[in-house]
């Protein structure tokens, strides 16, 4: 039997406010994403992208049409319910990295696990674990302010996997690094997607970045204009 897409958007709208304020942020749009793809989003300044983002993440609700996360459907679920999903199934990873300042690299890492009622042993062994996946190994004690733009992005990459998300959600997660550190952390994310088959989700607004990626995915205006494979090759 064919497993069912992992994230699949059927004509979903969503609209702000009413009458002369109205906006209209998606547009009856259609989605698909299988397992394992590596996939970038992108389009200027309001046209949808991080609308659908959010939806995907389970941060927003359509208006209007279907959302289905690995064959179930998931638009109308309660708060505490779409919390549950996000808990065990998403990872995050923001533009401004959302660490705890004065804390250890390492406590920020448990964090999801903590949420989730693992025991501490186990916590640190799987925090452990992942900052050793994301070349933070001999890092872990140290907090914030001790570690470079690049290094933090790779402890919240690790936040990120510690759950042991189906999905990453990456948005915009190379903005506040400069060009070497940002083709650095582009590197592990593709290195995650290939050799643990993670699925990836990111906003990008730099064709650059966007590269890295197997699939571009461009919105404009709320609705998909294109939809294309990105040609295999590792970017400079």
């Amino acid at each position: 039997m064919t497993a069912p897409p992992l994230i699949e958007l059927s004509d979903v709208s969503r609209v702000y406010g009413m009458g002369e304020t109205e906006v209209r942020a998606l547009e009856h749009t259609s989605l698909i994403i299988r397992r394992g793809e590596f996939v970038s989003i992108m389009g200027p300044s309001g046209s949808g992208k991080s609308t659908a983002m959010n939806t995907i993440g389970l941060l927003d609700r359509p208006s209007s049409g279907r959302y289905l996360f690995n064959g179930v459907e998931v638009q109308d679920l309660d708060r505490d319910s779409r919390a549950l999903l996000r808990r065990h199934f998403l990872g995050f990873v923001f533009q401004g990295f959302n660490l705890l300042p004065r804390t250890s690299a390492l406590e920020n890492v448990e964090l999801p696990l903590i949420y989730k009622g693992v025991p501490r042993a186990e916590r640190i062994a799987r925090a452990r674990a992942a900052l050793q996946k994301v070349g933070l190994d001999g890092r872990e004690d140290h907090d914030s302010s001790q570690l470079s733009g690049g290094q933090q992005q790779r402890v919240a990459i690790a936040r990120a996997l510690v759950g042991e998300p189906m999905v990453i959600l990456a948005d915009e997660p190379t903005g506040n690094l400069d060009s070497h550190r940002s083709h650095e952390i582009m590197k592990l994310l593709q290195q995650l997607n290939r050799d643990d088959g993670i699925t990836i989700v990111m906003v990008t607004h730099e064709d650059d970045i966007a590269a890295y990626a197997s699939r571009l995915v461009i919105f404009a205006d709320g609705r998909i204009t294109r939809d294309e494979a990105v040609p295999e090759r590792t970017p400079a």
